[in-house]
């Protein structure tokens, strides 16, 4: 909860410099001021989640329906996000994170994919804000960086794995993501996830799986009968600021098909 109420506070100190018209590099449809509403919106949807206790996406509409409008004044939308983010923040305070709540992946209905989720979005566009208002991007905490890599990995592309009847087709190897400042290496598999939709349109889209998360120590060699054949090593923060689509790739070495797969994914954003 702390990096939810650090990164928000760091975001508004950014995105009150910036231009309400400046263009955000990161998001290229949004301005600041734009950037401003998405987060309030964020915060005020998963407050009213927990609020309302609920747990089926039926429960979601009601909550959708009474998210609050956009302020026209500068002022007020500033104002608007403080009201918001404190209310989250309220709602997260006194709650478990095993306890159950709604959260648009299956596999993590708790109030702790919601406490984990917000602490990662409010870190980026946190970032996405001082990029916007022209101003040098401060750090990110190492081990908050660590979770958004295994965050990005095991939640932000797993939405693929949710949908009924898709198939995970791997491609010819996996890489190793070395985050060098913590000794800590995520082995990941790059491939395509292909399947038709409710609609009955067909999908072959890039994506990538988690082989194994190494821990302290971990380098080059096979997983789960799977060789590693190419890496991508930085920091931390340059890891997840890479991942997340706020920064360059890191340096990378190995089998060039392997890493253009990886690439692939890696362009086409998280779901």
């Amino acid at each position: 909860m702390k990096a939810i109420a650090d990164e928000s506070e760091r975001f508004l100190e950014a995105v009150q410099v910036a231009d309400p018209t400046a263009q955000v590099p990161t998001c290229p449809d949004w301005s600041a001021d734009d950037l401003l509403w998405h987060l309030t919106e964020v915060h005020a949807f998963w407050a009213a989640i927990l609020r309302s206790g609920a747990q089926t996406d039926e429960d979601t509409e009601a909550v959708e329906a009474g998210q609050p409008q956009r302020p026209a004044d500068r002022g007020a939308a500033i104002e608007l996000f403080r009201e918001q983010t404190a209310a989250l923040l309220a709602q997260l305070e006194d709650r478990d994170d095993r306890d159950p709540a709604w959260f648009w992946l299956a596999s993590a209905k708790t109030v702790g994919a919601i406490r984990r989720m917000q602490g990662h979005e409010a870190t980026m566009h946190r970032v996405d804000a001082e990029l916007a208002a022209g101003l040098p991007s401060g750090p990110i905490d190492p081990d908050l960086a660590a979770d958004g890599i295994n965050h990005g990995i095991t939640v932000m592309w797993a939405w693929w794995s949710t949908l009924p009847g898709f198939e995970f087709r791997p491609a010819d190897g996996a890489v190793a993501l070395s985050a060098t400042d913590l000794d800590r290496t995520w082995r990941v598999q790059p491939g395509r996830w292909v399947g038709v939709g409710e609609s009955g349109k067909s999908y072959d889209e890039p994506g990538w799986v988690l082989l194994e998360d190494g821990g302290r120590g971990s380098g080059m060699g096979t997983t789960h009968e799977t060789t590693v054949a190419a890496s991508v090593s930085g920091s931390a923060e340059e890891l997840m600021r890479w991942l997340w689509g706020r920064g360059p790739e890191p340096d990378s070495d190995g089998d060039p098909e392997i890493l253009e797969a990886l690439r692939e994914a890696q362009q086409a954003g998280m779901q």
